[in-house]
């Protein structure tokens, strides 16, 4: 049980007990339609632009979402298969808070970051990435950076802060990563990624999945977020490749009241009408970036400890440490906060948490101030 879990460490966080399993049918009886219309970045962000950086094969195009003009910067790095959306509800609690610059970027591979090489998702080719788009953000002279990192982009992150890629670094915030559960996750992860859906046939379609499913347990961040995570089919839409639709697994409830035979007829014919409706697949095939996931993992906690600024690590469970993090912890090495009642999308599920606890370790450390009227 512990094992599935932590499989999210790449992806999203699995099914929570209850919730949608693979090929389970999702029921949703009259008057309980929620919205799940997506939600625009600008509703949360000041501004959206494309960073463009030098690499050995030509340049590379980075997305990047900002806000604020004044105070250190909050480098905000996302996990594997999501994007910098979603960090949007975030943003917008966190930047009410403190006084603080927030940019939020697509990794490589990721959201609408181009890159030529969009293979290579190593630790070292993601951590330079990170030092390249700051550099070219802020020239020879960055102002001071506070790095956070949710999963895979907390791994990344760490490895940037240990490789001095971000020279003017002022401390670094790991959320819900931890070497010793995510290497014994890597065994299970294709099993669930085979799990999900591979085709929705609208964004609406992928926002009500994440929800229902337990991915995103916020509903205003899986209606911005989501839009991230997902594209339109490249391929032909009833190719064998494009199957598995959302329509499998969500169902109307009155479908369920048919006469077996008239309903396994009708359902085989909604099935094969579905697959060519289907519009939308995953931005990312995380299956493919299997020979990365060791080299994000291993070794992540003495490196994490070995950072020499001040760190902060937010988990959703304290079953989550190791035993280096585990005397790390009881050294004073860094600080760490228990989120209980999140998911492994934890600064979705509970951005205004999430954002309260990174504000008062800024402030302790005076990194910087609350905003006027703001009480910590």
């Amino acid at each position: 049980m512990e094992k599935q879990l932590h499989l999210n460490l790449l992806a999203s966080r699995p099914p929570v007990p209850g919730g949608l399993q693979s090929g389970s049918k999702m029921r949703m009886g009259p008057g309980r339609k929620r919205d799940f219309s997506p939600l625009s970045w600008s509703q949360y962000f000041e501004t959206m632009e494309d960073i463009e950086v030098e690499n050995d094969n030509g340049k590379d195009t980075f997305r990047i979402y900002s806000s604020g003009q004044h105070g250190p910067v909050l480098l905000l790095l996302h996990g594997g298969g999501h994007s910098a959306l979603s960090w949007a509800v975030f943003t917008e609690v966190i930047y009410s808070r403190i006084n603080c610059r927030v940019v939020a970027m697509d990794l490589r591979a990721h959201g609408d970051t181009k890159v030529k090489n969009s293979d290579d998702l190593s630790a070292e080719t993601m951590a330079k990435d990170i030092g390249k788009v700051v550099e070219a953000l802020y020239g020879e002279n960055p102002p001071p950076i506070m790095m956070i990192g949710h999963s895979m982009g907390g791994a990344i992150a760490v490895h940037t802060a240990a490789a001095n890629h971000v020279p003017s670094l002022l401390g670094l915030c790991v959320i819900d990563v931890v070497e010793g559960t995510a290497m014994d996750a890597l065994n299970s992860m294709q099993n669930f990624l085979r799990s999900r859906p591979k085709t929705f046939k609208s964004v609406e379609n992928a926002i009500e999945w994440s929800v229902k499913s337990g991915q995103i347990r916020n509903v205003e961040s899986a209606r911005v977020s989501m839009g991230g995570q997902v594209k339109k089919c490249e391929e032909p839409l009833n190719s064998p490749g494009v199957s598995k639709s959302i329509g499998e697994v969500i169902i109307e409830e009155e479908e369920e009241e048919e006469e077996e035979g008239e309903s396994n007829h009708k359902r085989k014919k909604e099935d094969d009408q579905e697959v060519k409706e289907s519009l939308y697949t995953w931005q990312i095939d995380l299956s493919k970036t299997e020979k990365y996931w060791e080299g994000w993992f291993s070794g992540l906690s003495a490196l994490f400890l070995s950072c020499p600024v001040p760190k902060l690590l937010l988990l959703a469970g304290v079953d989550r440490l190791d035993k280096d993090l585990t005397i790390g912890q009881m050294q004073g090495k860094f600080q760490m906060q228990v989120l209980p009642q999140c998911g492994h999308a934890v600064h979705e599920d509970a951005p205004e948490k999430v954002a309260d606890a990174l504000a008062s370790f800024m402030i302790r450390h005076k990194f910087t101030e609350l905003k006027e009227g703001f009480l910590c």
